[in-house]
């Protein structure tokens, strides 16, 4: 099992900012753990939430650390990716001061540029926060295809030097060998079952018993001392300083739409946004931005209702917001791309439904912009 962990180091990198967690857990300060990703993340087809990954490697270091106090925070999202994951980070992850913090969306992003510039928004973001967490990325895998971002992800990894370990390269590698089942460790080819889980954090806990042997030793010569952040961004990284505009943080012009003031479970994904539910009802705001994106509820169930949204007044321009999922597995929170410009402006963004279906209310969740 060692051997198969070990092929998933993808990179050792600077561990300087974990061996300072370390320590401060060794003596007995407390420390938060942190963690943000998709639903594997969130700990989807695990059979309790103590037995997916991220909680337990989150055991891992209860049980290393027993005179610190070790919080947990678990921000993980289902079919979601990094373009999100950045835009949220800050009222989900880092407002809660993390020391350590563990990142994946290696199956929810896509082989791209785009989702390389998003990914490294959320790195940076993370990096760059006043009090300088710790980060581990973890690359997951579809297990029938051994598809993932991790090309375009690891290179963001190696630009920022930082500790790397992909399931592709382990775990999925034994697949491929005949040496484990697909079925023994997922019932859908994507998210683990409980002993899928187990594996996935058994390979980053190999690695951070790496640096707790660092962390523990009392000679210098094999401690990073600091960390340093690099001179320039490997992309253009314009997703770094994204904004999350929901009905708690932005102001709009309502006319048949009202601001959705329901108090939902901690889960629940569509919750301080808009909705709107007959045709004709819009939404009016104005954001300073060159990118802007709109996150909505897609229904699985049809018909749902259909909306458009128009930027600056620009009829010809309009772009049609379907809430009609393709999928069956559930509604999605969707993000869509309406504007990609090369500088930023101030832009009225204008949302109209345009059919509606009786019973079914078109949720506007929030407007994303950077």
């Amino acid at each position: 099992m060692k051997a198969m962990y070990d092929k998933g180091i993808v990179n050792k990198g600077n561990p300087a900012r974990i061996i300072k967690v370390m320590n401060m857990a060794l003596a007995g300060q407390p420390v938060k753990v942190g963690f943000i990703g998709g639903s594997i993340t969130a700990g989807s087809l695990a059979s309790t939430k103590e037995t997916c990954y991220a909680y337990r490697v989150y055991s891992w270091w209860i049980e290393k650390f027993p005179l610190s106090e070790v919080s947990y925070i678990n921000a993980g999202i289902g079919a979601t990716t990094s373009q999100f994951g950045v835009a949220r980070v800050y009222p989900d992850l880092l407002q809660y001061n993390p020391d350590m913090v563990f990142a994946e969306f290696s199956v929810n992003d896509s082989d791209d540029d785009k989702f390389q510039e998003t990914f490294e928004g959320l790195i940076s973001s993370i990096l760059s926060y006043e009090t300088s967490p710790a980060l581990l990325m973890l690359n997951n895998v579809e297990y029938d295809s051994g598809n993932n971002a991790q090309r375009v992800h690891n290179e963001v990894g190696f630009h920022y030097d930082l500790p790397i370990v992909s399931v592709r390269d382990s775990i999925y590698e034994e697949i491929v060998a005949g040496n484990l089942e697909i079925s023994e460790i997922t019932p859908d080819n994507l998210h683990p079952n409980d002993y899928g889980h187990e594996l996935v954090a058994g390979l980053i806990i190999n690695l951070l018993e790496k640096f707790y042997e660092e962390a523990s030793s009392i000679t210098d010569t094999n401690v990073h001392v600091t960390y340093e952040l690099p001179e320039k961004p490997l992309t253009f990284n314009r997703y770094g300083k994204s904004v999350l505009r929901n009905n708690l943080n932005t102001e709009a012009c309502l006319e048949g739409f009202s601001r959705d003031l329901e108090i939902k479970e901690e889960w629940d994904v569509f919750r301080n946004g808009w909705v709107g539910k007959k045709k004709g009802a819009r939404i009016s705001l104005e954001v300073e931005a060159s990118l802007i994106s709109i996150q909505y509820r897609k229904y699985a169930k049809h018909p749902a209702p259909i909306a458009k949204v128009t930027i600056d007044q620009e009829q010809d321009k309009e772009i049609i917001l379907d809430g009609n999922f393709d999928e069956d597995w559930g509604d999605c929170l969707y993000l869509q791309d309406i504007m990609v410009a090369e500088k930023a402006g101030l832009h009225t963004v204008d949302i109209e439904i345009i059919e509606e279906v009786i019973g079914v209310n078109f949720y506007l969740a929030s407007i994303i912009t950077a």
